[in-house]
């Protein structure tokens, strides 16, 4: 029997009936496909009449296969004559999103681990797993995909056992994709996740996990209830602001909204109460009531650290104001994202962007192209960099043509990552000579089983952020996995490197690297630059500098007119006399002439080599 959800006094407010759960697993092993499922057979859904991947609301999800946004939906479930409330509250899988996954998972008292059978455990599933634990999650290890040819069921589940430490009849068996195993599942999900904990009794306590901006009803709140309850016209402060609303609204989160009377201890809804803007309600805030609330923050909140930063310009310099507007409306479901205005001499006016991540910055440059019609162009990425300079200040830059003189610095620190990489041990030589050209710091190295390693090293995010992770699939065949995590600032010999065209300084293609590594990208850029610049009337010197010493040069020949062609006979001193004149006119030019760099140059620095 299904229970009205309009009248919140007829769902049972027991905590033992509900279930808080969220699924972990690697990009691409099934987490989307599992949760249609699960849908369909509490009756969300009905099966076959739906899209494939239903919390995936963007294309861009379904296109690439990642959850980018999390998603949190309520189900419910008939078994043994009990109606169980199952939150399933859904993770983004990629490493750029930790922070999200940490929160999302803070809101559960268990996981589903997901791992593909086709290609065993990999970094970001061991990743997201001891986050997990450290939250005290009660972890359910599922094998999905056991329906493919290539499937190593036997193998996958052995190698669960001896990471995870569980028992080989825990571990559950399905297909995600044809439904086989899922209601069992369920099942299991019910019986192994412990019910909430908490006290209604107590002051008010809950998490923010996620919130997204809507254009008519302002910030909309998805929390989970920890202690007390929270009902529709309470006035609530959120402790990391000292801000107070009005609950406007309240309810759980069916397909759609669904609004109730308010949300009782252990339950998961949605807030709305006139909050206007999505930094005032940050993800891993704590809500409590404005009169007799609690005054200790649950743990682990953060703000959000953007780690990658690039000028982001737009293609057409009349989208100035399109690209603001649309940086703006971003931003709204997007406290990640930090955006401030930039004015280059080669781009003209745009703005200095922070990212989490490489894959963060390509899925904004595609919502840019796609949502708002906005096409832009991209600067070299960039990290933070701290500046200690001779007079004992510090400067922090974000952009290398803020670089100081380098006469007043002691040293520049940069950022070092913790990375695990998952390797199959045949692709191991390959892999570690890949970090060592990038600077990777060997910690240790584990088996996780006879065919595959754990190896971890300390690596400079910079390093990182342009094509290693491409260069460690194409290396393993694709069978490499990677996660990375902040440690710290690091003193090193890293230097400015400017790139001149015909002897003027082209500021948007600047960058910092380390000193070993200026020559190689450098000329690497050089070369890219050559092939895509147009011959001119003249010679163009493409020149890497560092301060004035000149590192690296590529040269852009010259168009050559034929002037001897009408000279079909007579002296050959007639054809040396145009030749003189034409080489005369060759050199004013070079001296007058100014280049015009195409939108592709910018691109193309992009992908130049960096090894």
């Amino acid at each position: 029997m299904m229970i009205n959800l309009e009248d919140g006094n007829k769902v049972s407010d027991k905590q033992e009936l509900i279930r808080n759960f969220c699924i972990i697993a690697h990009i691409d092993h099934g987490k989307s496909t599992l949760a249609d499922r699960m849908l369909e057979v509490t009756h969300v859904i009905d099966m076959g009449s739906h899209e494939a991947l239903v919390l995936d609301d963007m294309e861009l999800e379904k296109e690439r296969g990642i959850t980018i946004k999390s998603h949190a939906i309520r189900m419910e479930y008939e078994k043994d004559g009990k109606t169980y409330i199952l939150n399933l509250i859904d993770t983004p899988g990629h490493v750029d999103f930790s922070y999200e996954v940490s929160r999302s998972l803070a809101s559960c008292d268990g996981a589903l681990l997901i791992v593909d059978a086709s290609q065993g455990i990999e970094a970001q599933t061991m990743s997201n797993m001891y986050l997990a634990m450290e939250n005290d999650l009660e972890i359910i290890p599922v094998i999905n995909k056991i329906d493919l040819p290539k499937a190593d069921v036997e193998g996958t589940e052995h190698d669960i056992v001896e990471n995870i430490g569980v028992l080989q009849e825990n571990v559950y068996k399905i297909s995600a994709k044809t439904g086989v195993g899922v209601e069992e599942l369920i099942d299991g999900l019910i019986k192994d996740i412990p019910p909430p904990t908490g006290v209604s009794d107590k002051p008010t306590k809950a998490l923010i996990f996620d919130s997204y901006f809507d254009k008519y009803r302002g910030v909309i709140i998805l929390v989970r209830i920890f202690d007390g309850n929270l009902n529709k016209g309470d006035s609530i402060r959120l402790l990391s602001t000292n801000k107070e609303y009005a609950i406007e609204e309240i309810g759980y989160l069916g397909l759609k909204q669904i609004p109730t009377k308010g949300l009782k201890t252990g339950e998961v809804g949605y807030i709305i109460a006139n909050i206007k803007n999505i930094s005032d309600a940050r993800v891993g805030d704590t809500i409590t009531t404005a009169e007799n609330g609690c005054t200790e923050v649950l743990p682990g909140f953060e703000e959000p650290k953007p780690m990658v930063y690039s000028g982001v310009f737009p293609l057409d310099k009349d989208d100035h104001e399109n690209l603001r507007d649309a940086l703006g409306k971003l931003s709204l479901n997007d406290a990640s994202l930090t955006y401030e205005p930039e004015s280059s001499l080669a781009l003209g006016f745009g703005f200095r962007c922070g990212f989490l991540g490489m894959l963060h910055l390509e899925i904004v440059k595609e919502r840019l192209s796609r949502e708002y019609n906005v096409l832009i162009i991209t600067t070299t990425p960039s990290v933070k960099f701290l500046i200690n300079m001779e007079n004992g200040t510090q400067k922090i830059i974000y952009n290398p043509v803020d670089m100081p003189d380098p006469a007043g610095i002691a040293n520049i620190e940069e950022p070092i990552m913790d990375i695990e990489v998952i390797v199959p041990s045949e692709y191991v030589g390959n892999i570690m000579n890949l970090v060592q050209e990038r600077r990777g710091i060997q910690k240790d190295m584990q088996y996780i089983d006879e065919k595959r390693l754990s190896i971890h090293y300390e690596m400079p995010l910079i390093e990182i952020i342009f094509d290693f992770y491409d260069r460690l699939k194409s290396l393993s065949r694709g069978y490499a996995s990677l996660d990375y995590s902040f440690k710290e600032f690091r003193v090193a010999d890293v230097v400015k490197v400017d790139m001149m065209i015909n002897s003027e300084r082209v500021d948007a293609m600047s960058f910092i690297c380390h000193a070993d590594k200026a020559y190689n990208w450098g000329k690497s850029i050089t070369q890219k630059l050559k092939e895509v610049i147009p011959k001119q009337q003249f010679k163009v010197a493409l020149q890497a500098s560092i301060g004035a010493k000149i590192i690296a040069r590529s040269t852009i020949n010259a168009l050559r007119k034929n002037v001897t062609a009408k000279c079909y006979g007579g002296d050959i001193t007639r054809k040396k006399k145009l030749l003189e004149k034409q080489k005369e006119g060759k050199k004013r030019m070079k001296e007058i002439g100014s280049v015009q760099v195409p939108q592709e140059a910018f691109l193309e620095v992009l992908k130049a080599d960096r090894g």
